[in-house]
């Protein structure tokens, strides 16, 4: 592929990663919490019921960062801290699913419907072009973070 369209790519996914942090900034504000408690609060609705220990180690945080984080979730009633039964040293944090759609689904709804409209005006070909494109995207990322973890 030509330098200049591979330059012209890379530059655009820069602006899509830089805009997608904006619009989350601005939906986090309009939910009442900060832009990167509400990607926590995703990663907990994507990878579901956690250990704060795991939770951390997902996310790259302190243990003392995830315990504030926990704190802040649990005042506004979107998870919930659980003793394992097998272990009451352990906490388990339990996102309550349905408060967090109820919290940000709203705030969603416009964006998705206009993006399931722009991917509905693409052929099955290219559908399938922009899924390989961001699974072996994922990839790559989830590769130097891993990287970079293990440093």
């Amino acid at each position: 592929m030509e330098n200049d369209v591979l330059k012209g790519i890379r530059r655009l996914s820069q602006q899509y990663a830089y805009t997608s942090i904006q619009m989350h900034e601005a939906i986090a504000r309009k939910a009442g919490i900060t832009g990167t408690d509400h990607k926590y609060l995703g990663f907990l609705m994507e990878k579901g019921q956690m250990t704060a220990g795991e939770l951390s180690h997902l996310t790259g945080l302190t243990t003392g960062a995830v315990t504030g984080l926990i704190d802040r979730f649990e005042k506004k009633k979107l998870v919930k801290r659980q003793f394992a039964a097998d272990d009451r040293r352990k906490v388990i944090i339990v996102p309550d699913t349905k408060k967090i759609m109820a919290l940000l689904a709203p705030l969603y709804r416009e964006f998705r419907k206009k993006s399931e409209k722009l991917m509905a005006s693409f052929s099955t070909r290219e559908t399938r072009i922009i899924e390989a494109y961001f699974l072996k995207a994922i990839e790559i990322m989830n590769e130097t973070t891993n990287k970079v973890n293990d440093k």
